[in-house]
C-alpha cells in the first residue's frame, strides 16, 4: 500500500526535544508524526498516510465513543549500537491485532500494511527514538468511525499509529513491585473478550487498580471469573511463578488471558535455557500456601511496557505475603536479562526476533 508522506511543518524543536528527553516518563510525550489508514464498507483500507499528530475530529455519534468498538498493540522500537533502529517481534503484533479484530467484529488489516505502517512512521520521527534505557513506545490502534447510533459493526474505521518515547513503567526501576489480589472484580470471563486487546478490558480493570493504589499496591493481580480461585493475570500483564526446584509456571491459555509477546518470549529464552517450563492453573490459595512453606521463591509479571518486574509481596483481603525475600529474584534478573540484551542488540538473536528499521 502506498503512504503519502507529510512532513510536520513545525516539529518540536531538538532543544525542547533534548530536554523532554532528560526526564522520561510513561506515556505523556509524544513524537510529531503518525500513521493514518480509513477503512470504507464496499472500498476497504485506503488514503494512507503519515502525517502530522493531530486530534481527529469525531461526531458526537462516532461509533465507538457509544458501543467501544476499539482494539489496540503495545509495541517499542529501540536504539542499537551502531545506531540501529529495530523493532521487536513486530509479526507478532501483526498477528494478534488482527485476532483482536476478528474478536471484536472489526476489518482485518493486512500484516504487512501494520507492520509498513509501524516502518514509516519509526523511520520518520528516528530521532526520537531514545538512547541508553529508554525505547519508543508505539501505539496502533484501530476504531469505530462511523456516525451512526444503531448497534451493528461500523462500516467505518481509521487505523493509526502513534509513538511515545518513554522511560521505566515502575518508578523504583528494577525494584519488586507490591501487588494487590482482587477479589471483588474480575477481568474477563470465559466466551468474552479477555484475550482481545480491546479498551474495553482495560476500563474494566481501572477500578481493580485504583482498589490496588488505595491499598498502596503497585498493580492488581485478577482471579478468574467463574471461582475465584484461578490466577490469571494482572491488570497488563501476564504472571509467572519460579519453584525452589527452578521450574517455572504460567496460567495457561483459555481465552481469558491475553496472549502476552513478552510472555511467549520469556517462555521461548526460559526453555532454551534449560528451565522446566509450564502451562498449569495455579490457584491463589496454593499461591500463599507456596509462598509460606518456601516452596515458591520468586514471582514476576511481564509485559512491553513493564518488561519484567519482579513480584516481591502480595497483599489480599485477609492479609499480606512475601514472596522469598520480597526482592527481585535470580531466574526473574536472568530471564530480564537476557530478554533486554536481545533487544538491545548486546547479545545475538538466533531466533530472528528483531527487525532493523530501514
Amino acid at each position: 500500500m502506498h503512504f503519502d508522506i507529510h512532513p510536520n511543518p513545525a516539529p518540536l524543536p531538538e532543544a525542547d526535544r533534548v530536554e523532554a528527553f532528560k526526564a522520561l516518563g510513561f506515556g505523556t510525550l509524544f513524537t510529531d508524526h503518525m500513521a493514518v489508514i480509513r477503512w470504507t464498507e464496499g472500498r476497504g483500507w485506503h488514503s494512507a498516510q503519515i502525517t502530522a499528530r493531530a486530534p481527529f475530529p469525531l461526531d458526537p455519534a462516532t461509533s465507538v465513543l457509544h458501543y467501544a468498538q476499539e482494539i489496540f498493540e503495545g509495541m517499542k522500537a529501540y536504539r542499537q549500537p551502531g545506531n540501529r533502529i529495530v523493532l521487536f517481534r513486530p509479526d507478532e503484533n501483526a498477528g494478534r491485532f488482527n485476532a483482536s479484530a476478528r474478536r471484536m467484529a472489526m476489518p482485518e488489516l493486512p500484516e504487512e500494511v501494520f507492520l509498513d505502517a509501524v516502518q514509516k512512521l519509526v523511520a520518520q520521527d528516528a530521532v526520537w527514538v531514545p538512547e541508553g534505557e529508554g525505547s519508543l513506545y508505539l501505539r496502533p490502534f484501530m476504531f469505530a468511525s462511523e456516525a451512526f447510533l444503531g448497534v451493528r459493526p461500523a462500516r467505518e474505521y481509521i487505523f493509526c499509529v502513534i509513538a511515545s518515547p518513554v522511560g521505566p513503567y515502575f518508578k523504583g526501576g528494577e525494584k519488586a513491585v507490591t501487588i494487590w489480589a482482587s477479589q471483588a472484580y474480575t477481568r474477563a470471563a470465559t466466551g468474552g473478550t479477555g484475550a482481545a486487546k480491546c479498551g474495553g478490558n482495560y476500563a474494566a480493570s481501572l477500578i481493580a487498580q485504583a482498589e490496588a493504589s488505595a491499598h498502596g499496591c503497585d498493580q492488581v493481580v485478577f482471579l478468574d471469573a467463574a471461582e475465584r480461585r484461578w490466577v490469571e493475570e494482572l491488570g497488563g500483564m501476564n504472571v509467572f511463578f519460579v519453584f525452589k526446584d527452578g521450574s517455572v509456571i504460567t496460567p495457561p491459555l483459555t481465552g481469558t488471558i491475553l496472549p502476552g509477546i513478552t510472555r511467549k518470549s520469556l517462555m521461548q529464552l526460559a526453555s532454551d535455557a534449560g528451565t522446566a517450563i509450564e502451562e498449569r492453573p495455579y490457584a491463589f490459595d496454593q499461591w500463599q500456601a507456596d509462598a509460606a512453606s518456601g516452596h515458591l521463591v520468586e514471582a514476576f509479571a511481564c509485559g512491553t511496557a513493564a518488561v519484567v518486574a519482579g513480584i516481591g509481596k502480595v497483599r489480599h483481603d485477609g492479609g499480606e505475603f512475601l514472596i522469598g525475600d520480597g526482592q527481585t529474584g535470580p531466574v526473574t534478573r536472568r530471564l530480564r536479562e537476557a530478554l533486554v540484551s536481545l533487544q538491545r542488540g548486546q547479545s545475538n538473536d538466533p531466533y530472528g526476533w528483531v527487525r532493523t528499521i530501514g
